[in-house]
């Protein structure tokens, strides 16, 4: 079913949902390696992202996917050493990218190890509008593909409500102060998350129910919610959810995959 701008596919259960994601991945990677010879995509952390890479780097999809025509970034970190046990980087790292034989000079990770985020934040602005080359990605997107996840309060990569970060219109990258955790998360901001062919969220358990259906629904002014802000440059934005977190979702959701 279309709600809220987007495509909106629900699955049984997170392992279902991993599935299809590793089947959108797949398609999405060799059809831009088909056409352009390369496919650049966005990681997202969380324990929903980690099914879909532990299922990408098993088989039948380890063989299908085009591992050494792969760029991969990161949609956010913490401001933690890359070996850090909540590094998005090390996440990938160890369910994926070391299992798959990724080229070291096609993974653009956040450089967290600096001891400033801003730094972090710089250097990570350099790296995008390096790979975007002439033109600083103006002229086409970015990244072929974006994965997102959500939190209950609504916000994606590392852009919450109400945080500095989500006003940000000219750079790709900042370090966003959160104050509710305390701390900076460097982040890509909407410009650079929207600079994609394709978005594609991952959402599942019942707790993201009453968020998932606020985002889609409109029952938040646009901007409340952070993950209702992104709209792919490319124009394909799909929802991957399970039952669990579509149960609210008016008209009935759509019958599981």
């Amino acid at each position: 079913m279309t709600l809220g701008g987007g495509v909106v596919r629900v699955a049984t259960d997170a392992a279902a949902l991993a599935l299809d994601a590793a089947e959108v991945f797949a398609s999405a990677a060799n059809d831009a390696v088909g056409a352009g010879g390369l496919f650049s995509v966005v990681l997202a952390g969380g324990s929903t992202p980690r099914g879909l890479y532990s299922v990408l780097a098993g088989e039948p999809f380890r063989a299908r996917v085009p591992w050494t025509r792969i760029h991969f970034f990161w949609g956010d970190e913490r401001h933690v050493p890359p070996d850090h046990p909540e590094s998005n980087y090390r996440l990938a790292h160890e369910t994926m990218l070391s299992r798959v034989g990724v080229p070291a000079e096609h993974i653009h990770r956040i450089r967290t190890e600096l001891p400033d985020a801003a730094s972090a934040a710089d250097a990570y602005e350099e790296t995008l509008r390096e790979f975007a080359g002439p033109g600083g990605g103006r002229s086409r997107p970015l990244f072929d593909l974006v994965l997102l996840g959500m939190g209950t309060d609504g916000h994606t990569a590392s852009l919450f409500p109400g945080t500095d970060g989500l006003r940000e219109t000219t750079r790709l990258v900042v370090a966003n102060w959160v104050e509710k955790l305390g701390s900076h998360r460097i982040t890509l901001t909407v410009t650079a998350l929207c600079s994609t062919a394709h978005a594609m969220f991952l959402v599942s358990g019942a707790d993201k129910a009453a968020t998932l259906r606020a985002v889609l629904q409109s029952e938040a002014p646009i901007g409340i919610l952070p993950a209702s802000l992104i709209r792919p440059v490319g124009g394909r934005l799909t929802w991957l959810v399970d039952q669990d977190a579509s149960r609210l979702l008016q008209p009935p959701r759509s019958a599981p995959l």
